[in-house]
């Protein structure tokens, strides 16, 4: 059993891989301060039949834990979607170090598919757009995530309270709850939109378009149909990087 884990800056999520299959997903909170040892404790549920591990991390602070927690309990170094390892995805931008390994991932999730040509967003912290031609990874747009926008709108307004996003009954609306979530959910997808609309003209393509992320799923009941929703796209790129290296 192959562990897969992406390691983002609000959440980790990990998935099982064996007999050609990917199991449910987990999700946990990142934290920066928890130790191997106790993320041992936390993940071992999920992780206990580990035979090999594979990681995207953007949270550099916790590469060491990750890596400290495998060889101290499982005796294995898990590989880390870093320069060096075979991704099948090149990365044409003015320093490719700057990448991130989700995007790499991501990128090679959708490439394997959906094909050399391909819009990936990615909603996380933050959303990103990225546009992969020919498998090179050409340009990215980085946005305010979704939960970020909600969180910083309501740290910095008194009267404003958290809330759950639910798909809004109309553009407009006639309470606080639903103005916030009509204005934030179609304001983010008619954003993305806007931003789809002017890659494909300026690079002159029509490549299919995926959405992932945590947040993504917010989206999905207001999606344009020809976005495709892939929730797992990461944990399916980690697969077939490591299966290029192993």
């Amino acid at each position: 059993m192959i562990v897969l884990i992406d390691v983002g800056n609000s959440n980790i999520v990990l998935s099982q891989y064996q007999n050609n299959k990917l199991s449910e997903t987990y999700r946990y909170t990142t934290d920066k301060s928890k130790t191997a040892d106790e993320y041992y404790v936390i993940l071992k549920p999920v992780i206990e039949q580990a035979k090999d591990a594979i990681i995207s991390s953007v949270v550099p602070e916790l590469n060491e834990i990750f890596k400290s927690l495998f060889e101290k309990y499982y005796h294995l170094t898990p590989t880390f979607v870093s320069p060096g390892i075979k991704t099948g995805v090149k990365v044409k931008v003015d320093n490719p170090k700057e990448v991130g390994a989700d995007l790499v991932s991501a990128a090679a999730g959708a490439i394997d598919q959906y094909g050399d040509d391909v819009i990936v967003i990615d909603m996380g912290t933050a959303t990103t757009l990225t546009y992969i031609k020919n498998r090179v990874i050409t340009g990215v747009a980085i946005m305010a995530g979704l939960v970020s926008q909600r969180d910083c709108l309501v740290s910095g307004a008194s009267q404003l309270s958290q809330f759950e996003f639910k798909k809004p009954k109309s553009v407009l609306a006639t309470n606080t709850i639903d103005c916030l979530n009509s204005g934030l959910l179609y304001g983010h997808i008619t954003m993305l939109e806007g931003m789809i609309k002017r890659v494909k003209e300026e690079y002159h393509t029509n490549a299919p378009v995926l959405i992932t992320g945590g947040a993504s799923r917010f989206l999905t009941p207001i999606l344009n149909s020809d976005i495709h929703y892939e929730p797992a796209l990461i944990l399916n790129g980690l697969i077939k990087i490591y299966q290029k290296n192993k």
